[in-house]
Order: structure tokens, then sequence, then C-alpha cells
């Protein structure tokens, strides 16, 4: 049976892997940029989104990072975080998501003399207008710090002092090789025994051995990409003759989500097409599958655009993304109740309605 882009549209969706510095209007690049001085390479909408989307799709690492400055020079004033996290919930909440979970590193906007509670401050307070506006949807924040810059600790500390404003979780993110998770073990430990969710950036860049750092070092509860996980999965592309190594069982067994994220792995040549990207095979091999979009400027994307790539690229049906649309729902950082309460009340019926 055919799937529509008016049935992928009308699906619930939770998305967990959200990046608010990769996720701009390029209006709003415009905009803020105009009120700072600051010059964009394009001056219109529709071409300064096609420089993005080209950079970051040129197999350059250097291009593709070149994006990032051009949002991180809008997204140095509290009212611009703000601005930028209200209208990622709007943009979210208009594709039909009913809950995510967007992650920014602090420690990046700091270039005008911000303090790092503020710029939390500002972002979270950005989120709750945006709730405010589209009461459909919840939002989560997960603070980054970055692997290459050492101010892990006080990032983790500064994600404990939010946490009951709603930062629920801290990552790990910047370039893995080189920056494994036991370079930072006081850390980790401190959030443990905090209790404070963990997910990492793992297994996009760098092989198993950062996944299984990720998971058995740092206790990550959900991973980053982690679609180097298939190293551990002899045919993996066959999934009927698949074997799996001890990792691969491990986080299939413990259903340790894996936020995957089909078009930023296709620009960062981590995979090579839809129709070949692990997460088909992890899908039907029964590991915890989520879909997610990274950066949706950057990739010019949405989460109802990343699973139609999938259902018309890697044959996926509508029973497909709905169960990944539960597995993220039951991996998401929220309190049991309040996963149950968003299964039962914003997903199942609309999915009942779908199916």
């Amino acid at each position: 049976m055919s799937v529509t882009i008016d049935q992928v549209k009308a699906l619930p969706k939770v998305e967990l892997h959200d990046h608010l510095d990769g996720g701009l209007r390029p209006t709003t690049v415009l905009e803020l940029a105009r009120q700072i001085g600051h010059q964009p390479p394009a001056s219109d909408p529709a071409e300064l989104g096609r420089w993005f989307f080209d950079q970051a799709n040129s197999g350059s690492l250097p291009a593709y990072l070149e994006t990032f400055d051009q949002t991180l020079a809008v997204m140095q004033q509290t009212e611009h975080l703000a601005r930028v996290a209200r209208e990622a919930v709007a943009d979210l909440a208009e594709d039909g998501v009913v809950h995510a979970e967007i992650r920014f590193a602090p420690e990046l906007h700091t270039k005008q003399g911000l303090e790092l509670d503020q710029i939390v401050d500002a972002v979270l307070s950005g989120l709750a207008e945006g709730r405010q506006d589209y009461p459909q949807i919840s939002t989560g924040l997960i603070v980054c710090s970055m692997r290459q810059a050492n101010r892990q600790a006080e990032v983790a500390a500064l994600a404990l002092r939010h946490r009951a404003r709603g930062v629920v979780a801290f990552d790990l993110a910047g370039p893995e090789a080189g920056f494994r998770p036991e370079r930072f073990l006081d850390c980790f430990r401190e959030l443990q025994l905090a209790s404070m969710p963990i997910t990492l950036h793992a297994g996009e860049a760098d092989g198993l051995e950062s996944i299984q750092q990720a998971i058995h070092l740092a206790g990550a509860l959900r991973l980053g990409h982690g679609l180097r996980l298939v190293d551990d999965i002899t045919n993996w592309d066959q999934p009927d003759q698949a074997e799996l190594g001890h990792l691969a069982h491990w986080v299939r067994d413990q259903a340790v989500a894996l936020e995957l994220c089909p078009t930023s792995n296709l620009q960062t040549a981590a995979a090579s097409d839809y129709a070949g990207h692990p997460i088909t095979a992890l899908k039907d091999l029964g590991f915890t599958v989520t879909v997610n979009c990274d950066n949706r400027l950057m990739s010019n994307t949405s989460v109802s655009q990343e699973m139609m790539h999938l259902v018309e690229q890697a044959g996926w049906q509508l029973a497909d993304l709905a169960r990944a649309t539960l597995d993220a729902a039951s991996s998401a950082f929220l309190h049991q109740d309040r996963r149950q309460d968003l299964i039962d009340c914003a997903i199942a019926p609309k999915l009942a309605n779908l199916l």
C-alpha cells in the first residue's frame, strides 16, 4: 500500500535529536543578522536556504561547519536565543510533532558576554513561549558540552541547576574521534549520581568503541546516531542472515534508543543513500529505532520529510513509521507517567485513526 505525504504529515511524531542552532528559519537568520550588522552569504531567504543546504551537502567538513558559523553569529543575545527557541517549537508543532527534545551547547553562545545560566534561561523561556502558542506539543531541553572544549564539569553542573525548569538530559557533541567518553568519567559519575539522563553522540564519526564507552562508561540511555552499530552485525544488510555481536545484542536487549538522522548521515558520509541507510535493517532486526532531523536548516528537512524519504526509497509503511514514533515516545526523557500520557493521549488515538 502506498503511503502519501498527507498521511505522514497527519502522523503524530516525536523528535529526539534536533539541534537548536541547526534549525533556524532563513528569514530569522536574515532579520537577526541585520540587527547585529552581520553579513550572511545571501540576502534572499530562498537563496540563503539553498546556501545552507549546498554547503552542508558539499562533502566538505569545513564547508559544513561554516553553516554553524552563520547561525551562531545571530544567537549571542538572550532575545535572539528566545526567539529561535520559540520558532523551533512552532515549526515542529506545525509538522505534527507532539514531543520534541531540542539540544544545544550553551558554551557556543558566550561570544558577546552572556553567562551560561543566562543562555539556558533564554532558551527555556523561548520554549515555554512556544508551548503557550502550540499547547499540543511538549518539549525538553538537552544541554550539550563540546568534547574539545574541556568544560564538561561546568556544563554538567549547569544542566543540573536547570533540570526543574525543563533541562532533561546531558549530551556530548563535537568530534568523536580522540574525545571518547573515557576522558570525562568524573563528569559522568556526577550526572549518574544525580540521576540525570545522558544521551551521547556516538557511532556516527567513530566506531564501536565510541558506542561501547558511551553506554558502559558514560551510562548513556540513548545514542545520538549510533548507526556504526552495524559494524558489530555480520550481514547486517540481510536481516534474515544477520548475526549480532555482544555489543549489538546489548543495545537491542536493553532497548537503547538510536537517534537516527538519515539526511544528515548522508551529508556527513556516514551513510551513502536512503535505501541503504542502516536505519531500515536496524528496524527490521528489532532495535529501538527513531527518526529525527538533526539540523532542519542544513538538511532542508522536517520529521515528515525524513519519514517520506524512508517511505519512497527504503520501502517503509505506515506501520513502520508508527512503530518508530512509539519507540521514540517510550524513549523520551520524561517520567514514566508522562511518557504513558504522551502515548495514550497524543499518539495512540491518532495512530488508531490512520492505521
